[in-house]
């Protein structure tokens, strides 16, 4: 292969990857095109989308973007497909994990037949594992939002009680100097 012709798969993996801060590494061996195609369609339709990469030169690639992966790690080793898409790394490896389940479902053969090498989060290389129990963005925000509003109720409530009180005991002693 030409220079010239490698340079430009690394600009277009390059204008791919640009924007792209999460992913899933995986492994893809031994599947018919017709299972590929569902595969790539279903997740396309949860914008999740698939590319089959080059290891030695995804690797330059990511080099240059600033995410760096060892060279001698198994990201690179066999065949890569990158996925990519959804609203988190957590989102996407869930999404992942349950789709190649459903096919394992519908056809045993192809349990091994798809593996999971890791995934990318923010730049950083993850284990897959770790990427599915992460939380999504929405549960993210959640949990913040519940730290945040946890205190706050405290506080009010300590606010409000004592004075309820206040309030309760000069109600009472009104209706006790009005009553005949």
């Amino acid at each position: 292969m030409s220079k010239l012709i490698k340079q430009m798969e690394m600009d277009a993996l390059k204008n791919t990857f640009k924007d792209v801060h999460d992913l899933v590494v995986l492994s893809v061996n031994g599947i018919d095109c017709q299972t590929d195609n569902k595969l790539r369609l279903t997740l396309r339709k949860k914008n999740i989308r698939l590319q089959v990469v080059k290891n030695s030169l995804t690797r330059r690639v990511f080099d240059d973007l600033g995410i760096k992966i060892d060279g001698d790690s198994t990201y690179w080793a066999g065949n890569t497909v990158m996925a990519w898409g959804a609203g988190s790394v957590a989102e996407l490896s869930r999404t992942l994990d349950g789709e190649v389940q459903e096919l394992v479902k519908k056809n045993p053969k192809l349990k091994d037949r798809v593996q999971f090498k890791g995934a990318i989060a923010e730049g950083q290389p993850i284990t897959f594992q770790q990427a599915k129990d992460m939380p999504t963005r929405t549960e993210a925000v959640g949990t913040i939002i519940g730290m945040i509003l946890g205190p706050g109720s405290q506080i009010a409530s300590q606010l409000v009680g004592p004075a309820s009180q206040v309030a309760s005991q000069i109600d009472k002693k009104t209706k006790e100097e009005s009553a005949p």
